[in-house]
């Protein structure tokens, strides 16, 4: 009651008039009065109090409404702030772009790279089919002068359809970039405003923005290098995302093609032509490219951004020089440059020399060869049916393999072929002792003279024949030289684009994803990465470019997958000796073997009779998994003149095993796999070389 009149004596007069009014003619009147028509009253009409003459609520209800006031606000605050952050970050990252004109009111469009790379390549299209209408004494504008005049045209216009693409990414085109084909824009005169002039200006610009003289100026996946590991990402990016647009920059004038046939089978090939052609036979007789695709599989650069279902272009003959990692820009030899979104480094390895060759004078210099690339390859095939002499320095994978190639063509031409290294036998940086002498004896049988435990201190030119000093005083005269003393990973965008090089193992190190910055991968030889399960490592194989560049592709697609296959890597020495091999195979580790008697199925020619596959790390991925424990002789140190036909060498460290070689044993790589995953220690080889059916 107190709490009534309290509210009844803030209102207004007005108010406490019409209350007084009701309560006095209330009062008194009998019900039949007040009700009844027959004595014809006629209650008053009663004015409703209206919101203003309300009382602002006090106490708790004040307190209530200024708590959810003041939590409205807070709310709204946080919510433009968040907005206006979002907004921000996303125009610094290049998301998107605020376009404030060519109209002259507040409207903002936000065009994302997609849509601008489309509305550009769709105005380019449709310019094609424009007529120009003559123009009285047309000025020819030059490629400098484009970009300067459409700007202002195509800003100022309000009636124009697609300046908006222009206005937006006009700033992304350096006047170099601006193709040939229009040089020759008429420029248009002051009062002519017509749309015929203003498309083929919008058309000029859209050309000179879509394309930078030969290629995109930008691209979603970009991938530098054009090897096995490039070859491999874009397949793998493609399965994922089968509208997905790839450029490859690579530096050689040849589109991805495979490199270990270039030190095996294209040696055995009995056409003369086959360094043009580029064509070999494997051992089972099946023929086969070099190249990994034909040249319809690419399109043309210039057309990889038109292309509705996405498609893989390789620019040749270029390499990048600089990666602006923030900015995720390309900068090329030629000063181009080229935005993407996600970028894979596959740049590879380049060849070693010797200091004591790569000092000599110029006229040895011409002498030598570098083995590496199928330039290289047609050059020594050239040379070797010249020359009388060649002398190969390096005893490792390239070297041996090289080595019985041009043994094997010495027997029928009478070339004399020898090869040079440091090492007690061939191969003895992997290969225990007792079995890199075996093999040794088997390249010599190849027609190669073998010189062990020699060491090049010098190189000099006498009567147009190299002449190379060893170690024990003893002098080499030779035609030609071939260096094949291993690889140094290509790390030239390191120091330019503040990339990580691994201090012990060489190339760009990267995190068990193979990535080495936001958005960055690196895959193949060039890569230092972490194996989960033998920790960081640097390998520099077929099979794991193959391996690392699919996991590189699939990753830059967001899979966010580790490293954790074992890659193979094989050699052949000619047709009938061969091996397989897989995790850290180092003759400095402690080693563990068993051997067999081999038979006319152990030999590289006929694993590949039998699969009709050449390349063994295709092959090793049909073979099962599944094999029958068979008795085995037990583990044994080698014994004297024993014939190493077939084997397992195991290779441990701290008991573990680590890496294996397969001797003339081939398909067997997914049970060597299988062991290294599973961490097999020494006590259970015996029970792991049964594994293998080496004496089935």
């Amino acid at each position: 009651m107190y709490r009534c009149r309290q509210l009844v004596s803030q209102c207004s007069t007005t108010v406490k008039s019409n209350l007084g009014h009701g309560r006095q003619r209330f009062v008194g009147e009998s019900t039949t009065k007040r009700f009844g028509s027959d004595h014809g009253y006629n209650p008053p009409a009663i004015k409703p109090a209206t919101l203003n003459e309300m009382p602002t609520p006090k106490g708790s209800w004040a307190s209530e409404h200024s708590r959810v006031q003041a939590k409205y606000n807070m709310h709204l605050a946080a919510g433009l702030g968040f907005t206006a952050f979002t907004v921000f970050v996303g125009y610094q990252t290049g998301s998107f772009y605020l376009n404030l004109g060519p109209e002259l009111n507040t409207k903002v469009n936000v065009l994302s790279h997609e849509q601008v790379r489309q509305q550009a390549a769709e105005a380019a299209a449709a310019a094609a089919t424009i007529v120009e209408e003559p123009i009285p004494e047309p000025e020819v504008v030059a490629s400098s002068e484009i970009v300067e005049e459409v700007v202002p045209v195509a800003v100022v216009e309000e009636a124009a359809p697609v300046p908006e693409v222009a206005s937006v990414i006009i700033e992304e085109v350096a006047p170099a970039s601006v193709p040939e084909s229009v040089e020759a824009v008429p420029a248009p005169s002051g009062n002519e405003s017509g749309p015929s002039d203003q498309s083929e200006v919008v058309a000029a610009t859209a050309a000179a923005v879509a394309v930078a003289g030969d290629f995109p100026v930008h691209v979603p996946y970009l991938l530098i290098g054009a090897g096995t590991s490039s070859f491999a990402a874009f397949r793998a990016i493609k399965s994922r995302d089968p509208k997905a647009k790839v450029l490859v920059i690579g530096e050689e004038n040849h589109l991805p093609y495979m490199r270990p046939p270039l030190s095996k089978e294209l040696w055995f090939s009995e056409d003369p032509e086959v360094s043009n052609k580029l064509r070999f036979k494997q051992w089972n007789g099946k023929e086969r490219s070099l190249f990994f695709e034909q040249d319809e599989f690419y399109c043309n650069p210039v057309e990889l951004n038109s292309k509705d279902n996405g498609g893989v272009a390789v620019v040749r003959g270029h390499r990048v020089v600089k990666l602006d990692i923030v900015g995720r820009k390309a900068e090329l030899d030629d000063g181009r440059t080229i935005t993407y979104d996600k970028c894979l480094i596959a740049t590879g390895g380049k060849p070693k020399s010797l200091p004591s060759l790569s000092s000599a004078p110029k006229d040895v210099q011409e002498h030598l060869t570098l083995f590496r690339n199928i330039d290289d390859f047609q050059r020594l095939d050239s040379i070797s049916r010249q020359v009388k002499s060649i002398t190969i320095i390096g005893g490792g994978f390239l070297g041996s393999e090289l080595a019985c190639a041009l043994g094997r063509r010495a027997k029928s031409n009478g070339l004399e072929v020898l090869q040079v290294f440091p090492e007690d036998g061939n191969m003895g940086r992997v290969l225990p002792k007792y079995l890199s002498q075996w093999t040794t004896e088997k390249v010599k049988a190849e027609g190669v003279q073998v010189m062990p435990k020699a060491i090049v201190e010098g190189a000099s030119l006498e009567d147009n024949k190299v002449v190379l000093t060893l170690n024990d005083g003893q002098k080499i005269k030779t035609d030609h030289v071939v260096v094949a003393v291993g690889l140094d990973a290509n790390t030239d965008l390191a120091v330019p684009s503040g990339l990580e090089i691994d201090s012990n193992f060489g190339g760009y190190r990267v995190n068990a994803e193979l990535e080495a910055r936001s958005n960055v991968w690196v895959a193949g030889d060039a890569a230092c990465f972490y194996d989960i399960k033998l920790g960081r490592r640097r390998v520099e194989h077929h099979d794991h470019a193959v391996v690392s560049g699919r996991l590189a592709g699939e990753n830059m697609t967001g899979a966010g997958k580790p490293y954790w296959h074992q890659s193979m890597f094989w050699s052949d020495l000619g047709p009938n000796v061969g091996y397989e091999a897989i995790g850290i195979v180092d003759s400095s580790l402690e080693t563990m073997a068993v051997f067999a008697k081999s038979t006319a199925a152990d030999t590289p020619r006929a694993v590949v009779e039998a699969t009709g596959e050449g390349v063994r790390s295709e092959t090793e991925n049909a073979a099962s998994e599944q094999s029958s424990l068979k008795e085995s002789s037990k583990l044994h140190a080698p014994v004297a003149g024993e014939d190493y036909g077939k084997g397992i060498v195991f290779y441990t460290r701290n008991d573990v095993v680590v890496g294996m070689v397969l001797w003339n044993v081939f398909n067997k790589i997914p049970v060597a796999r299988r062991i290294l995953k599973e961490g097999l220690t020494t006590d259970k080889l015996a029970e792991a070389a049964k594994l293998f059916d080496l004496h089935e």
